[in-house]
């Protein structure tokens, strides 16, 4: 069994200024974007029988994948 952790603990912005706050926040919507399609691409990659663990079925997947 494998775990991700998505808790991110970056530092502020703060006297970085607003430059500093954009660069975090195109980096964070990377970061989520990533872990997205990590967890698309690991869930494809699972039999019917460990979807079935899970409680899943493959026919699922594409609608997990709408925003």
């Amino acid at each position: 069994m494998s775990v991700i952790d998505t808790n991110r603990a970056y530092a502020s912005a703060g006297s970085a200024g607003r430059i500093g706050s954009m660069f975090l926040s195109a980096f964070n919507i990377f970061a989520a974007w990533n872990d997205t399609r990590t967890t698309q691409t690991n869930l494809d990659r699972l039999s019917d029988r460990q979807l079935d663990d899970i409680g899943l079925h493959r026919g699922q997947l594409p609608r997990l994948r709408k925003p």
